[in-house]
C-alpha cells in the first residue's frame, strides 16, 4: 500500500513525523509537500495528494493541515475519496471498517505526534468489514456519480 502524504505549513512538522513512522514501519509513501517554512495553501497540496489516490498512483493518502478540516474538504471534492478526520482511536478505526476512508486528514495544531501516530497505525491497520457498510458506500458512489460532472 503506497501513501499519498501532504500538509501545508500548519501540518509540517506533524507530517515529517508520520513521515518518519511511515518510512521506519515499511510503508511506501510520496511526499506532496510542502517543505520546511513555507507559507503555503493547504489547498494546492490536499489536491496533489488527492489526486494521485484518484489517479492510482497512490493506495491512501494521509493529509495534515492545521485542523484536518480544510484538508478533508478539499479531498472531498475529488470522486472516489472518503476524507475522514479523526478526533480519536475510535474515529479512525470506524472511519475505515464502516466507511472504507482512503484519506486520513490530522491537525498539526490540534494533535500530538504521539496521538496522531496512534491513529495512523489504526487506520493503516483496519481492514473495511463490508457487508452492509459495502451498500452504503455504493450509495456514496452512486451521488458522486449523479453529482460529480
Amino acid at each position: 500500500m503506497k501513501i499519498a502524504l501532504a500538509s501545508d505549513h500548519a501540518g509540517y512538522d506533524l507530517k515529517e513525523g508520520v513521515a518518519e513512522y511511515l518510512r521506519t514501519h515499511g510503508h511506501p509513501f510520496v511526499d506532496f509537500g510542502c517543505g520546511p517554512r513555507e507559507s503555503v495553501d493547504y489547498v494546492d497540496y490536499g489536491a496533489k495528494a488527492a489526486r494521485a489516490v484518484v489517479e492510482g498512483d497512490c493506495d491512501r493518502a494521509i493529509l495534515v493541515c492545521g485542523t484536518g478540516l480544510g484538508m478533508a474538504i478539499v479531498a472531498n471534492k475529488f470522486k472516489g475519496l472518503r476524507a475522514t478526520p479523526c478526533p480519536s482511536e475510535y474515529a479512525a478505526e470506524v472511519s475505515r471498517s464502516h466507511n472504507d476512508s482512503n484519506c486520513l486528514t490530522l491537525g498539526g495544531r490540534t494533535q500530538t505526534l504521539d496521538t496522531a501516530l496512534r491513529l495512523v497505525k489504526i487506520w493503516l491497520a483496519t481492514p473495511f468489514e463490508g457487508g452492509r457498510h459495502a451498500r452504503r458506500i455504493q450509495k456514496i458512489s452512486d451521488i458522486e456519480d449523479e453529482t460529480f460532472k
